[in-house]
């Protein structure tokens, strides 16, 4: 019903299982991100760089693999700076934006939940850890704009290592350890937990991760365009992803 609706306005029509997968891709991803930051917190005896590496470890395995996994379905983006800069390229259709954006942003909160819900915590909670200043915003532009730089840039079939890897070492080179993605820092202002965010702190952090996508966009135009992959027309496109 809503492929017929959407073709007669002339729109490609929504996928739906597009949307399950990056709903579904995210919430992994953010029960990864946090659920390995409260098993690292619980084993590390206090050690905040174990507690880190570890998470660390665990986030680079986890969006590897979801990457590749979802990739050919909804071209994994997992985070709304990565679908509005494949909209304004023409690999996303601008039908599908806002749609592709929401599912990101449920399927973060709920990978919260269930992160949660795996170590018998409270369900529903709020991060009190504030992320904030002129340090933690210039590291997430410089986190996005990396991010973006690998995903324009890498090749096809090395795109989920490079991304993985990327976050791996921006972990540990960024002063924010590299949310890099609006529903991340969405998703974690619900948790209380090793990964949380505060939600007073999460508007700049999303306004910087837009503004280090923006300029990843920019450098690449001087750079030369990438190969552009086709628009996903149907649930196996293969977008490039993040």
């Amino acid at each position: 019903m809503i492929e017929r609706i959407t073709e007669r306005m002339g729109r490609p029509p929504i996928v739906a299982t597009n949307l399950l997968a990056e709903a579904l891709g995210t919430a992994f991803l953010l029960a990864v991100v946090i659920g390995s930051g409260i098993m690292a917190e619980r084993l590390s005896g206090g050690n905040t760089a174990v507690a880190l590496l570890a998470n660390t470890l665990a986030t680079v395995g986890g969006l590897y693999v979801l990457i590749e996994v979802f990739g050919p379905l909804s071209g994994a983006h997992f985070n709304p700076a990565v679908s509005l800069v494949m909209a304004g390229r023409g690999q996303l259709p601008w039908s599908q934006l806002v749609p592709y954006v929401l599912a990101q942003l449920v399927g973060a909160m709920l990978g919260a939940w269930l992160a949660h819900a795996m170590f018998d915590m409270s369900i529903v909670q709020f991060a009190s850890k504030v992320r904030s200043g002129a340090g933690q915003w210039i590291a997430e532009v410089v986190a996005t704009f990396g991010l973006l730089l690998v995903i324009l840039r890498a090749p096809a079939s090395r795109v989920a290592a490079m991304v993985a890897a990327y976050i791996g070492a921006a972990y540990w080179f960024t002063a924010s350890t590299s949310f890099a993605n609006p529903a991340a820092a969405f998703g974690r202002m619900f948790s209380d937990s090793f990964a949380g965010i505060a939600p007073s702190s999460v508007g700049g952090f999303v306004v910087a991760e837009l503004a280090g996508a923006g300029l990843a966009v920019g450098v690449n135009a001087l750079f030369g365009a990438a190969p552009v992959a086709a628009p996903p027309d149907s649930a196996t496109h293969e977008n490039r992803t993040a």
